[in-house]
């Protein structure tokens, strides 16, 4: 079995590419998803974020994630130590999702793939791309947010360009190409693998 990585910044439509590779046969794992699954759900990942956090970080509504969130993104340390237990379970869940899939190739979409280490998970990274000023424009309208708060968040991920130079496929998401036949393409050449 192939796995594939699937990441891209914030307004690349990688959630895009993920439905095409999964309307082509592909299951794809969403990362981001299971970890919010884990996190509510696994007992040890509960028991070790309550260590971290506080036991009162899950109330009976379960875990607070506006105070988990104030907590971690003010406290880069406490925010690695999170990470530390999250990341993990997530590759763990990923492996055990992809041991129970019956396609030859698997596809994972997860915006820090690199930043997390996934990349270590998977045979092959693809990162979805596109212009800053696409970008900014489909997460103001997707978002309801402001252009200056979409900057900010795109400042705090790991810039585009070294997402690209560091995979192994790009996909173009501009709106100039169509998607479908690059995807196409890179299934192609990864089953001649």
């Amino acid at each position: 079995m192939k796995r594939l990585g699937i990441t891209g910044g914030i307004g690349s439509g990688k959630s895009v590419v993920s439905e095409v590779f999964r309307c082509l046969g592909i299951p794809t794992y969403d990362a981001d998803s299971a970890s919010k699954r884990l996190i509510t759900t696994q007992e040890p990942l509960i028991k070790a974020l309550k260590s971290i956090l506080g036991a009162d970080i899950y109330t009976s509504e379960g875990l607070d994630k506006k105070r988990m969130a104030q907590l971690i993104f003010n406290d880069v340390e406490l925010l690695e130590k999170v990470n530390a237990v999250i990341h993990p379970a997530v590759f763990e869940d990923f492996k055990n999702w992809s041991l129970r899939q019956k396609a030859g190739i698997v596809a994972c979409e997860t915006a820090i793939l690199f930043e997390c280490g996934m990349n270590e998970q998977v045979d092959y990274a693809i990162t979805v791309t596109a212009s800053l000023d696409t970008r900014i424009n489909r997460c103001v309208k997707r978002d309801h947010a402001s252009e200056e708060q979409i900057k900010a968040r795109i400042a705090n991920q790991m810039d585009q360009e070294e997402k690209a130079k560091r995979s192994d496929y790009i996909v173009d998401n501009n709106g100039e190409m169509a998607i479908l036949p690059q995807i196409r393409k890179i299934i192609e050449e990864i089953n001649k693998a």
